[in-house]
């Protein structure tokens, strides 16, 4: 069979601003189109494995989930954000070939990985704090490089501005074949017990490979390359804050399930796992353009280019806060339906759903701001964030245990962790936006009064599916319904010209105050 093409590794070449806002309005549109699909792709898996294995099994996978994530976060060493600056000065100096630079970063991963694996084996009440479910649970821990080693190519590709290799691997391939698998493997009886692990493990690994095949396309095989102890070892070493940065804010999106999953039952775990996977939607959006700003924000502070940073951060930020609300006005309202798709036992998780939207909404700042901070003050930003983290731990903890000594069921428990990463998410949206504003010197705020505009009719479009209509008809009809309420009015009323870009596969750079620097 003939070998792929291998497309030449260029250094992208100098944009205007307004080049720059529709190369991030183009990333940002595939990433939020792929991450409907993941949505759409992971539905199955929720539905079928608590309809087949049930609220405890799931439990399990969910409290080994969050682990298996925050160590291949470690291990990937911080690449998702990191990678496009050394390929940037890798280039420029001409000391090494794009590949061999990932190749660097693949090899010391796989290292670190192995070592993760290890101590994960040896003290495995880490991953399974309630027990295992069956004997091939422990095979979830094999996941932690594959999910390493495609985070890094994923970066890699990006630096390409390749975003829809993302969006084939993560909001593809990684969805259904876990859906797809956890089905499978229900019917085969010798597997049946280990079908949740086995479609997990199935569905990394087929993600792995996707990113993998792209990246030989664009990159080729590394040329002359050997490993380097001396300059692995500064590479690592750089990379710490980044590390650092990245498991603290996914961190806060799992520190949750994991605390629950060490104080309360795996019942109580299941059902808040349940409310997060449907959240992920409106938490995505906040990444998707995380892979296409990276490069875009490294090249204007190689220019001194602040003025046209601080425009990117409130452009994005705008468009990540608006189609959030939207998202999760049309989830909340009808919540007990949407619930309700994980069996009765699921609704009482109901609040806790509603507490997670709005935390994932008012913390979309934090999240635009740390991706400038990890460049301009990687110390600062990861202190900040430590201290994010330790509160929410130490809230997390203090409602789990006050909503258990005042005896209130399940559902209580899962909205005391919800209400913790709320408060949690709130505090660092304002003070990494306080600090981001300063060392620009420049307003970075996307908050804009049309979106309480918007969610008024929202809400009355909502109130009427809810209280006149069939659950089915809230889901099927009312939610669109509600969405398509609030996205014509925060159309006409809160996006302007450069706002509207996003939505435009077609674009001309734009004038506005995205490119007043240039």
């Amino acid at each position: 069979m003939s070998q792929p093409p291998i497309t030449p590794v260029t250094t992208p070449p100098p944009d205007k601003g307004g080049d720059d806002m529709a190369t991030l309005a183009k990333g940002g549109r595939t990433n939020t189109l792929g991450f409907i699909l993941r949505l759409l792709g992971g539905l199955p898996f929720l539905f079928v494995g608590f309809r087949l294995y049930g609220v405890d099994e799931m439990g399990r996978f969910a409290a080994a989930f969050v682990v298996i994530e925050i160590f291949a976060l470690i291990c990937a060493l911080g690449e998702k954000r990191g990678l496009a600056q050394r390929l940037t000065e890798g280039i420029e100096t001409d000391e090494d070939t794009p590949a061999n630079l990932v190749f660097d970063a693949m090899l010391v991963s796989l290292v670190v990985s192995g070592l993760a694996c290890l101590l994960l084996i040896t003290f495995p009440a880490i991953i399974f704090p309630n027990g295992t479910g069956s004997d091939f649970d422990m095979w979830m821990i094999a996941a932690i490089p594959a999910f390493a080693l495609t985070e890094i190519l994923l970066a890699a590709q990006a630096y390409r501005y390749d975003i829809a290799t993302t969006v084939r691997a993560r909001a593809v391939v990684e969805p259904w074949v876990k859906s797809i698998g956890i089905t499978a493997f229900f019917f085969i009886p010798a597997l049946a017990g280990g079908g949740i692990a086995l479609a997990f493990l199935a569905a990394i690994y087929a993600a792995l490979l996707t990113a993998l095949y792209s990246f030989l396309r664009t990159y080729g095989l590394p040329k002359a390359w050997r490993p380097r102890p001396r300059y692995l070892s500064k590479m690592t070493s750089r990379a710490l804050p980044l590390i650092g940065a990245d498991v603290i804010e996914r961190g806060t999106r799992l520190l949750d399930v994991f605390l629950l999953g060490q104080f309360t039952s795996a019942g109580t775990v299941g059902i808040y796992w349940f409310a997060k996977e449907v959240v992920s939607l409106p938490q995505k959006l906040k990444t998707s353009f995380e892979p296409i700003l990276a490069p875009v924000i490294t090249k204007n502070l190689k220019t001194g280019n602040m003025d046209a940073i601080a425009s990117q951060v409130r452009q994005v930020g705008f468009w990540i806060i608006a189609l959030q609300a939207g998202i999760a006005l049309t989830l909340a309202i009808p919540g007990e339906a949407v619930m309700g798709l994980g069996g009765p036992e699921i609704v009482g998780g109901t609040g806790a759903l509603a507490i997670l939207l709005a935390a994932e909404v008012i913390a979309s700042m934090a999240v635009v701001s740390e991706s400038v901070l990890v460049y301009i003050a990687r110390k600062r930003n990861l202190a900040i964030s430590v201290g994010v983290i330790t509160l929410q731990g130490t809230l997390s903890v203090g409602f789990i245990l006050l909503v258990q000594h005042w005896g209130y069921p399940e559902g209580f428990q899962a909205a005391g962790a919800a209400a913790a990463l709320f408060v949690a998410l709130g505090v660092a949206s304002l003070v990494k936006s306080l600090v981001l504003k300063t060392l620009l010197k420049a307003p970075v705020s996307n908050w804009r009064w049309p979106l309480v505009w918007a969610a008024a009719p929202a809400v009355i479009v909502g109130f009427i599916f809810t209280e006149f209509t069939p659950e089915w008809v809230e889901i099927i009809i009312g939610g669109p319904a509600i969405f398509a309420a609030y996205f014509w009015v925060i159309w006409k009323y809160g996006f302007d010209e450069a706002d509207k870009v996003l939505f435009r596969k077609n674009v001309a750079p734009i004038d506005s105050d995205l490119n007043a620097s240039n």
